[in-house]
Formats: C-alpha cells, structure tokens, sequence
C-alpha cells in the first residue's frame, strides 16, 4: 500500500521577537535545517522598537506549525508565534512596478492603474513607477493586467498579517 502524498499548504506565521542582532538568522536557520523553504518574510519594529515581528509564509504540511515552534521555544529571544493559517486575519503585500509604454499607450496606462487602484509615483516619457497593494492575488491580477504594457521591473515586500481581532 502507497502512503498518500503530504498535503502543503500555505503557512503564516506571526513571530515576535525581541529587536537584537542575529535573531532573524537563528529564526530562518530553524526552518532550513527542518527543510522548509521560506515563500514570503517581512520583518520590522512593534510600536515598542525592542520588539520586531516577523512574519513569515511557508508551503508545508498541517504540523508545520508545531514543529517550529518546539524549536523556537527554545530561542532565548522569542516571545510568541502565532500561526494565521485557518484564522480570520487581514494580509496585505506592497508591490512597486516599472511598466513600459508607448505615448498612445498612456490613456490606458492611466485607467488600468485607477482600476487597479494603483498609485502613480513616477510618470515620464515611456515609463511609469507604480505602486500597489492588496492581498497575492491582487497583486497578480495587476501583473496579468500591465504584463502586455511591458513590465521592467517588479519588487514585492512579502506578506504582512495582523488578526481581524486583537489577542
């Protein structure tokens, strides 16, 4: 009898950790020595900047959660997980796009960034600088929508998360 194949699936976690240097490595040496790869990491100051929170997006099985916290107890300058996968929580990505085009292309450039509630940060001749923000799949509705423009270059942050009701 075959044994079924792993069900992955996405996994967020939110990790607070005290602000001090080397422990976001000791985190993502956790998981790449539990053989997990890292799909999305934000990390950044708490309103109390001798606190960061990190979050973090991973493809793995449904125990993922429990097999790195186990390890992260054990880090000195943990202070929570908290795993959103399965909870009501709000996400969000920032995505900066440069599109190219062609002048008789701007009136379209213009009205797919107002559809795509975009924000125009740059705008010359040919080029356009935009900034987005949404949850993934908004994100890559806005690169479906500008890829036949001409796309230069794209930067993502990475997913950040809070829970629709404070702890």
């Amino acid at each position: 009898m075959e044994t079924p194949p792993e069900i992955h699936e996405e996994q967020i976690l939110s990790i607070l950790v005290r602000n001090r240097p080397g422990v976001l490595s000791r985190v993502a040496g956790i998981l790449g020595r539990l053989g997990y790869n890292i799909a999305s990491l934000c990390v950044a100051e708490t309103a109390d900047p001798a606190v960061s929170r990190i979050t973090l997006t991973s493809r793995a099985e449904r125990d993922f959660t429990d097999k790195i916290r186990k390890h992260l107890d054990k880090l000195v300058d943990c202070i929570e997980v908290a795993d959103y996968t399965g909870t009501p929580f709000l996400r969000r990505e920032l995505m900066l796009l440069h599109v190219t085009f062609r002048e008789e292309e701007r009136a379209d450039i213009l009205r797919a960034i107002e559809l795509c509630q975009g924000r125009i940060l740059l705008l010359t001749e040919g080029i356009c600088l935009i900034e987005a923000a949404g949850d993934p799949e908004h994100l890559g509705g806005i690169l479906a929508c500008f890829r036949p423009f001409g796309i230069r270059a794209v930067n993502r942050t990475g997913t950040i998360a809070l829970p629709r009701r404070p702890s």
